[in-house]
């Protein structure tokens, strides 16, 4: 059952979402920035912190109760969820299950606050899927690390105050990726530059760049959880809950989608009548309807099994995959019952359409879902890797 304070959240989000963000969503597309005063209210309203644990300064709420107020949150353009991602997700979630007690007195309070807006950096222009590929070096000199490389598409990096970068400790690939090292390293680091703000298919406010760290000097206990070789496995754990996340923001842009779906084909009129009342236009909307319910369920026994302490890689991967796959769907079945108004920018579902597309790609892509869900069953089995 949710809290009080989950309940109490959930509602006042809502509200705020349909009257506050969804009259911004022409003007952030338009100048690919999100206000810094609607950045303000969110800190005030506590959502930057809703993942970090009570003793911390944050909600500490459960992954259940998280997917409900991303549910909400998604209903509008992605670009106001991206400002608060990586706090709830990957750029903390990580510090929360592995820092050192120093490390989790020193950020999470900042970051729950949203002082300091986090930057996961994992993605280099030679190593996407193949994520323990890495160049980015993380060489030590004396009781220093001197770490140079390029991070690529990382998000939030314009608006970064602390980078969780991931690099190599090792020149050889180690069993378990243990040649993976997460460091912690604060935006005003010397030799730390972000590069232009990219340009997108979509997702316009939502800022994306380059990270380039040159001869970056960081102390040894800038390394997560103290001990090198621990990052990959980190990164792995924080996915999965980051995956469910992802899957969750893409129910609440299907909500959205099939929300101004069902209105135009209420409002438009064809042949004297509303063109919901043709069957084919129906069995549109009765799909949309069926596979969203589908992922909201997925989601949730997720979410719930997470909670209570299962392994949950597979079924992470399962949801990422289905619900991303999902809203592709259903914003291409809205775009077609708009007909030639809806690939116009005036109606604004051209814009759901471009934004949930990266939503297949983040945080691994389909195809790797896949790959994780075979070999995990293949394990299971005893057959094979």
């Amino acid at each position: 059952m949710p809290s009080d304070i989950d309940t109490a959240l959930r509602e006042t989000l809502r509200r705020y979402v349909r009257e506050r963000l969804v009259p911004l969503e022409f003007q952030v597309a338009e100048e690919d920035h999100v206000p810094d005063d609607v950045i303000d209210e969110m800190r005030e309203m506590g959502l930057f912190g809703i993942t970090i644990p009570e003793e911390y300064g944050g909600l500490g709420l459960t992954l259940s109760e998280e997917i409900e107020l991303v549910f909400e949150l998604t209903w509008t353009s992605l670009a106001f969820r991206s400002v608060i991602a990586m706090n709830l997700g990957v750029g903390s979630q990580g510090i929360v299950m592995d820092g050192t007690r120093a490390q989790k007195e020193r950020w999470l309070p900042r970051i729950a606050s949203g002082e300091i807006i986090t930057a996961f950096c994992l993605t280099e222009p030679d190593s996407g899927s193949d994520s323990a590929a890495l160049r980015t070096s993380a060489i030590p000199d004396g009781d220093e690390y001197v770490i140079s490389g390029t991070k690529r598409y990382i998000s939030n990096a314009p608006l970064a105050g602390l980078f969780i970068v991931m690099a190599r400790t090792s020149a050889e690939r180690l069993p378990g990726n243990r040649h993976v090292t997460a460091f912690l390293v604060p935006a005003d680091t010397p030799g730390l530059s972000v590069g232009k703000r990219d340009r997108k298919m979509g997702q316009r406010g939502a800022a994306t760049a380059d990270v380039i760290l040159d001869g970056v000097r960081v102390p040894a206990s800038s390394i997560l959880g103290g001990e090198p070789g621990r990052g990959f496995a980190t990164a792995m754990k924080v996915l999965d809950r980051g995956r469910i996340g992802v899957a969750a923001a893409a129910i609440g842009q299907a909500r959205r989608l099939l929300h101004e779906g069902l209105a135009y084909a209420v409002e438009r009129k064809q042949f004297g009548r509303p063109i919901g009342e043709f069957q084919l236009v129906q069995a549109m909307l009765a799909d949309s309807r069926a596979e969203i319910y589908a992922a909201e369920c997925m989601v949730r026994d997720a979410a719930a099994r997470y909670d209570a302490g299962a392994t949950v890689s597979t079924e992470a991967s399962c949801c990422k995959m289905f619900a991303t796959e999902m809203v592709g769907r259903v914003a291409d079945r809205t775009v077609q019952i708009f007909g030639g108004a809806g690939y116009m920018q005036e109606a604004g579902v051209e814009r759901f359409y471009r934004d949930v597309r990266v939503l297949r790609i983040y945080e691994g892509t389909t195809q790797i879902q896949q790959l994780v869900i075979a070999r995990n069953m293949l394990r299971e089995t005893g057959l094979g890797q």
